[in-house]
């Protein structure tokens, strides 16, 4: 009978077109991902990332709009930008507004009106930065309130529960984070409860056909400990992986070899995410060592200190050289702010009016966009590499290249003009 039963089945699925390896193929997937081009010198690649709510184009930057705004820019203004995905915080968003209110919005997206795609932070990151408020331990993170002094717990499970409230098309692992310049026990004991908190977050994950989780390779500065996390979490059914720990003050010669190594242990076929990365010259480097997404608060910040980002670094207009200079920004910039307003004027409001903000903002949101759409398209045309030393040539005319750039970018064949 049982013999009889599946060969009835079998027949049912070949009269409606559907057998199992078809059907398997056809399974629902919250992120797929298509690398489109490779460079023939580098690790760098082009891709295309689709998420539920939208697509993302790769190399990316996402900008990080930690409270559920980006500040600055309305939603509106950042898909005029071509922004195809932005960031928010857990821990900020789960202390204010709340998982409840998020629930109840229907999610980030509705809550804030945005419509292209979500990552959200764990809030691991809230251990370095609000140390003084947080007590670590295996069960979770304990801090205390910026806001009101209050405790809360955020765990593994605690972490993903309001990331399943945000709503966000990626969300991350909570992570156990330490300085970067940290060395000793301390480091080894984060990457192994790093693991472990990994698996725990996918126990939690209630909406695995919607969010995708991203595990986050620690290890400090130890290659050993590096290395280890990220084979061990290649192991775990996931759709992407995070390089995190970095850029949080160690050198620039050990923050690009730990990028090099995990990204040669990283799978090929699934998007690389270095966190908290966005100097110009640093989002090129990391495209050559193959990562694939980046996210920094550093263009909307320097922004409200009033800066603008230019290919040569940024221009600083509260300085008393613009004051008379009747010259955009960026004269090869067709953003709003450049194509309407000065130098001179931007001066004359810079951190003194609101309106200074928002122009700053959009010049620099736009000039990291236009970076990121000039790496692609750079390797799509295999000619990444004389882009890069382009590029370099431009930020250092006068050839005193640092050594770590000079040293990483040796590490995949490309040698500075």
């Amino acid at each position: 009978m049982r013999f009889l039963h599946k060969l009835y089945c079998a027949a049912v699925d070949i009269a409606f077109n559907r057998s199992p390896i078809k059907m398997a193929s056809q399974k629902k997937t919250p992120l797929s991902f298509e690398i489109l081009a490779e460079c023939q010198t580098t690790k760098a690649r082009t891709g295309r990332m689709t998420l539920v709510h939208h697509h993302v184009d790769t190399p990316v930057f996402m900008p990080v709009g930690t409270q559920g705004t980006l500040k600055g820019l309305l939603p509106q203004q950042l898909e005029q930008l071509d922004c195809q995905i932005i960031l928010g915080n857990t821990y900020h968003l789960g202390n204010r507004p709340g998982a409840d209110i998020l629930r109840k919005a229907g999610g980030l997206h509705k809550f804030m009106n945005w419509k292209r795609a979500l990552l959200t932070d764990s809030g691991g990151f809230q251990m370095v930065s609000l140390l003084e408020l947080a007590e670590i331990t295996e069960e979770g993170v304990k801090f205390k309130s910026p806001y009101n002094e209050s405790e809360c717990m955020l765990t593994p499970e605690h972490s993903i529960q309001i990331q399943n409230a945000i709503g966000a098309d990626i969300i991350m692992q909570l992570d156990d984070v330490v300085k970067s310049t940290l060395t000793g026990p301390r480091v080894e004991e984060a990457m192994h409860r790093t693991i472990r908190w990994m698996d725990r977050c996918l126990s939690a994950h209630e909406r695995p056909s919607e969010q995708s989780i991203f595990p986050i390779v620690q290890g400090g500065l130890n290659p050993e400990l590096r290395a280890e996390c990220a084979r061990q979490l290649t192991k775990r059914e996931v759709n992407g992986f995070a390089v995190g720990g970095l850029s949080g003050g160690e050198s620039k010669d050990e923050f690009w070899r730990m990028v090099h190594l995990s990204t040669d242990i990283l799978p090929k076929n699934k998007p690389r995410y270095l966190m908290g990365v966005g100097f110009a010259v640093d989002l090129i480097v990391c495209c050559a060592l193959g990562i694939d997404m980046f996210d920094c608060v550093f263009p909307t910040r320097t922004a409200r200190f009033g800066c603008g980002l230019v290919k040569t670094g940024q221009l600083n207009l509260k300085q008393a050289q613009y004051k008379k200079d009747l010259r955009p920004i960026d004269e090869t910039c067709d953003c709003m702010t450049c194509k309407t307003y000065t130098r001179a004027y931007l001066h004359h409001i810079a951190t003194v009016e609101t309106i200074s903000c928002h122009l700053l903002t959009v010049h620099n949101i736009a000039f990291q966009m236009r970076l990121m759409r000039d790496i692609r398209n750079s390797i799509k045309e295999q000619r990444f590499s004389k882009f890069v030393q382009n590029y370099m040539l431009t930020v250092y005319p006068d050839k005193d290249y640092p050594t770590w750039i000079i040293n990483a970018l040796k590490a995949v064949n490309i040698s500075l003009l």
